[in-house]
């Protein structure tokens, strides 16, 4: 099925100019029930983007048309970048991929069923860490402690020891920022910037901190089903509070600590990132780790990102996120590597290929507050799509996949056929 056009603005390469008179001309719209209210897809390999296509707003109150520029809150696309970053810490042995992570968080992390069996970073960055979301991951305010979820008896499989079984779980990867500030020292937000947006030349930034005014301005809002703004609606600035507040109510982000809150820059799901800085990050991997002539990562330590750590067996994990802001379904996912999918996944009960072709690309998806996104990279073509769609809280579900019916037409991409 190809992209239809939205009854919007529609931008595709370089028609930004005509766009915004268009806009200045006609009244702002959202779009029809159904519809996105943008829909951003960027095709690329590894010399660079070959083909854009945006349509829709990025702000409907602004009657803003969207671009492939425009940052946008990614989800869970954001744990791939917090893996890239993770592998260049493992590479300066500021990090150990199979050492007992307790050790830099400063506290014993330990599943209470199995209290002899050491958690590992590998086991947090491929969901393997017995770990589950039932507790929380997200709403830890500025003054709080991250550790307090994990003494909760239920964020832990108890049926399940750490190393094996697959259940998808964001709570890993606040761990895992947590572990990064302690090893470095330095707050999660400006890490991410010095080891992988800025060497990049990406504009982007975890929960806006970090963002420079222009980036901010250009902020692509989240809607509900109604066309209700959800997330980041700040009229062309920052938010007045960039984390969770703390508990009475304050904003000074000089009570940071390191290690003591990884969840305060949400790595799970946070990174404001727009269309054409995903397509960086996924060129960066199809070239085994540089990009434009720089080189974040070895080749052996991308080749251990995107390799299958976990494949699905009868009775070896789920297949799907169980936390209620996604839309998969079962057989969503069925091969994982450190914060990556590996889709196509050939065995019986899987539905992984929203692009319905057989191939085992890499990458991730995304999925929260009505946005759907993706970054998929075929390896041996050498190519790849980022895409986002937003205001779709409840799509219908996929043909052929366990994804949407709306992801499976952003990963195909148009029908040649349409002009």
């Amino acid at each position: 099925m190809p992209l239809r056009p939205l009854p919007t603005l529609l931008l595709i390469a370089g028609l930004a100019t005509a766009a915004a008179t268009a806009r200045a001309e006609e009244p702002a719209a959202a779009a029809p029930a159904g519809e996105p209210i943008a829909a951003v897809r960027v095709a690329f390999d590894r010399d660079g983007v070959t083909e854009t296509r945006a349509e829709g707003l990025a702000d409907i109150a602004a009657g803003r048309a969207v671009s492939a520029d425009d940052p946008v809150r990614v989800a869970s696309i954001s744990k791939l970048v917090v893996a890239i970053a993770a592998m260049r810490l493992v590479e300066q042995e500021a990090l150990e991929l199979d050492a007992d992570v307790s050790g830099l968080l400063g506290w014993t992390l330990r599943n209470p069923a199995f209290p002899d069996r050491p958690i590992t970073l590998r086991q947090l960055l491929s969901h393997r860490s017995s770990l589950t979301d039932a507790a929380g991951y997200w709403d830890v305010p500025l003054d709080a402690a991250l550790r307090d979820i994990p003494e909760d008896p239920r964020a832990w499989d108890r049926a399940h020891p750490p190393g094996g079984y697959f259940r998808y779980a964001n709570l890993n990867f606040p761990l895992v920022a947590a572990a990064m500030e302690n090893a470095t020292g330095e707050r999660f937000d400006l890490l991410m910037q010095r080891l992988v947006l800025a060497p990049l030349g990406i504009a982007g930034c975890f929960n806006w901190a970090a963002c420079d005014a222009a980036t901010a301005a250009r902020a692509v809002v989240l809607y509900d089903g109604e066309g209700e703004p959800v997330r980041d609606d700040h009229r062309g600035g920052r938010p007045d509070c960039p984390v969770l507040p703390a508990g009475d109510g304050s904003c000074d982000l000089s009570q940071w600590r390191p290690g003591v809150n990884g969840a305060m820059f949400a790595p799970q799901g946070g990174l404001r990132v727009s269309a054409n800085g995903l397509a960086r990050i996924g060129r960066l991997l199809l070239g085994e780790g540089a990009v434009d002539g720089v080189r974040l990562l070895a080749p052996e330590s991308v080749r251990e990102l995107l390799r299958p750590h976990w494949t699905a067996a009868p009775g070896n994990g789920t297949t799907f996120e169980e936390d209620d802001s996604g839309q998969s379904r079962p057989g969503f996912q069925c091969r994982y590597g450190l914060a990556v999918q590996i889709l196509a996944t050939p065995r019986e009960g899987c539905r992984d290929d929203p692009f319905g072709d057989g191939v085992a690309r890499v990458g991730h998806a995304g999925s929260a507050y009505g946005l759907l996104s993706g970054l998929w990279l075929d390896r041996e073509a050498g190519t790849g799509v980022a895409y986002f769609v937003t205001g779709m809280p409840d799509a219908a579900p996929g043909a052929h996949s366990a994804f949407t019916a709306i992801e499976e037409r952003m990963a195909r991409g148009p029908d040649p056929a349409d002009p």
